[in-house]
């Protein structure tokens, strides 16, 4: 277990590191070192699992098993080139006096606690802890979506501050739901703790726990960005900076869905019906079929793209609550994939917008010809999220739609509507924004758009061949999902 305390430790000397050390040129290169460290000791964490399957310590504070440690290392490795992008792009900010070197340094100290919280909410056995972590996540999140101290993003981090406070409110109330239930049949210590709860999920009353993943769902299902829970978003992309707008589509919806799937877990261990995913495939594709239409109304090229990730999510929690092997893989493919490609398209809007001074998407005009590595990297990262083969994003949309098929045939036609909305609402916007003439007054600035490269890349290959160690971990975590092989 010293892998996990590592990826627990980094972070918080980072958060300490930049908090007590005063302004330093080097502070975004240690920012990436941070997190370059934090990622190898994840690795190593998943070697462990691999080796020696699910692994609780000796205190069962942390549970690491096929589920979480790909999503930790997914975690690490957006973390890693998203703190790669941020450093230059931060530092161009300081440039046109957009930000002072203190919040500068509230910027990177947020950004390790930011991360402190995510490891935590994956790593930890503790239902409790889980919501204490998702709730320190949002706090530091609070504080980057208003760093640039303007009335705009001010008013979006209350907003944001004020539905998600509301939300994980709703989930506190369903974690002492949980415990209510858990201490009807044991030990009172433990009774917070998941793989107690999973072991025993016969004997917790079915009534209570139903009614608890109502709390819980509405809850997470705030930070997931699930409609009609999702007004914070859209506001806080457009208003934070870039690199938060990565590792918030990448990063914590994906945590927040997580936390949802640990619940259902334990309600379908309990229950004979289908309760909780009849819940969650009702909210995915209405968020799913939403978040299409909405596409078509935006003006703001970072709120164009928190629409598609409030889209891409609720496919995501349609698929979790399907179920079974095929719509369970095809979740977790997506999960990869959407942080992947969403990451790397965010690097790429930040420099459009650095480009063109501003994030209107009438007034970004010809980024193939004023910079074409900005204008092709966010045309083919676009390509991949809109379900363009050979991308790994159709690969999991495909898989999706057969699970779907199989499952619950009329719902087929509603969700090859919505990715054809979709699909039309992202490229009436793109098309003119990359092809369209050159602006007069604009010139290329300096972009470090290798994280854009790596992440592609990687869901072009997922898209054409998954890899022996990952279809191995996708398989365990699918079948650990589904209930059919046990802790």
């Amino acid at each position: 277990m010293i892998a996990v305390y590592l990826v627990l430790l980094i972070p918080l000397v980072g958060i300490l590191y930049f908090a007590l050390s005063g302004h330093r040129e080097d502070t975004g290169r240690m920012n990436v070192r941070f997190n370059g460290i934090t990622l190898l000791a994840t690795v190593w964490l998943a070697i462990n699992v691999l080796n020696q399957g699910t692994i609780i310590s000796t205190d069962k504070a942390f549970l690491i098993d096929p589920f979480n440690v790909y999503l930790i290392v997914l975690t690490a490795f957006v973390g890693f080139t998203t703190s790669i992008f941020s450093s230059p792009y931060m530092a161009h900010e300081k440039e046109i006096g957009k930000l002072s070197d203190k919040r500068l340094k509230l910027y990177y100290s947020m950004f390790q606690g930011f991360m402190l919280a995510m490891y935590l909410v994956l790593t930890t056995n503790n239902m409790g802890i889980m919501w204490v972590a998702m709730e320190g996540a949002t706090l530091a999140t609070v504080l980057l979506v208003s760093l640039y101290r303007t009335p705009e993003s001010i008013e979006a981090a209350w907003k944001y501050f004020i539905l998600c406070g509301v939300g994980i409110a709703q989930a506190l109330f369903g974690t002492i739901l949980l415990y209510y239930a858990a201490v009807q049949i044991g030990d009172g210590e433990n009774a917070l703790l998941w793989s107690v709860l999973y072991e025993n999920a016969d004997k917790l009353n079915p009534e209570i726990l139903e009614i608890a993943f109502v709390f819980l769902l509405i809850g997470y299902g705030t930070k997931i960005g699930l409609v009609p829970l999702h007004n914070w978003l859209p506001d806080a992309h457009s208003e934070g900076p870039t690199p938060m707008s990565a590792v918030l589509s990448g990063l914590l919806l994906n945590d927040a869905l997580y936390a949802v799937v640990r619940n259902k877990m334990l309600v379908d261990g309990a229950t004979d019906s289908n309760m909780a995913g009849y819940l969650m495939m009702g909210f995915g594709l209405l968020s799913f079929l939403v978040a299409a239409i909405l596409l078509h109304r935006q003006k703001d090229i970072k709120r164009l793209f928190s629409y598609s990730s409030i889209e891409h999510m609720g496919l995501m929690t349609f698929a979790f609550g399907i179920g079974g092997p095929l719509a369970t893989f095809a979740a977790l493919l997506h999960m990869t994939v959407h942080s992947l490609t969403k990451s790397a398209i965010f690097v790429t809007v930040g420099y459009a917008a650095q480009l063109a001074g501003t994030q209107r998407i009438d007034q970004i005009r010809g980024l193939i010809k004023t910079q074409p590595k900005i204008g092709w990297g966010l045309l083919i990262g676009t390509i991949s999220i809109a379900g363009f083969p050979p991308f790994g994003v159709f690969t999991s949309e495909f898989l999706v739609l057969l699970a779907t098929m199989h499952s619950y045939p009329w719902l087929t036609l509603p969700l090859l509507l919505g990715i054809g909305i979709a699909f039309a609402g992202l490229f009436r916007h793109i098309q003119p924004m990359v092809y369209g003439d050159r602006p007069e007054g604009q010139n290329p600035i300096k972009a470090n758009l290798w994280p854009v490269t790596i992440h592609l890349v990687l869901v072009l290959w997922l898209g054409l061949a998954i890899p022996g160690f990952l279809a191995h971990w996708f398989s365990q975590a699918t079948l650990f999902i589904s209930g059919s092989t046990p802790l």
